[in-house]
């Protein structure tokens, strides 16, 4: 297993679920109704699959080692980039789930902060995607020793075998969204 070949595919995954996002953001904006049961498969994918089981593998596996291994300039690119935007996504998604809360509790100005904060997860781990596929996971590569890449490897193959059965729920949930909303899928 190539962890970082891995981790650009989930990254894919996550983008599907970006557009479905938005595509729903625009919905609500055109006057449509809020699906509280498809946020709830959306907060719940972004949750356990982009966050636990994609991110964990970036936090727990890979950064930790580029802290340890390549020092002050990866620790700055992690500490201070990678991980405060792993958090301020956590928090765009608890303020969308407050929202929705607050809508369900008859608050019809939460609809401009479930909009919002859907949007501004979008735009931020859109960009945030590109820094990791284009930047971040490049630098790994070229500053990890191999066999500290091959110990990533099979950290995260390990994991992979554990929650290969959750990872696929998510998955199936993911497909079928794509399909209801028609999104184009990644190359």
């Amino acid at each position: 297993m190539d962890a970082i070949n891995l981790m650009v595919e989930e990254h894919k995954n996550i983008k599907l679920m970006l557009k479905i996002v938005r595509k729903v953001s625009l919905d609500i904006m055109n006057g449509g109704e809020v699906n509280f049961n498809e946020f709830d498969k959306i907060i719940d994918f972004i949750r356990n699959y982009a966050d636990k089981h994609h991110h964990k593998k970036e936090e727990d596996y890979l950064f930790n080692k580029m802290v340890e291994e390549i020092g002050p300039t990866a620790e700055k690119v992690v500490n201070q980039g990678m991980l405060v935007e792993h958090d301020w996504g956590r928090l765009f998604i608890r303020r969308l789930d407050e929202a929705l809360k607050d809508l369900k509790e008859g608050k019809e100005e939460a609809k401009l902060d479930i909009v919002a904060n859907a949007v501004g997860y979008t735009n931020l781990l859109k960009d945030h995607i590109h820094k990791e596929d284009n930047v971040i996971y490049n630098f790994a590569r070229r500053q990890l020793k191999a066999e500290t890449l091959e110990k990533i490897n099979e950290e995260c193959e390990s994991f992979e075998e554990e929650t290969i059965e959750e990872a696929k729920k998510y998955l199936d949930i993911l497909t079928d969204l794509v399909k209801k909303y028609e999104i184009e899928m990644e190359e």
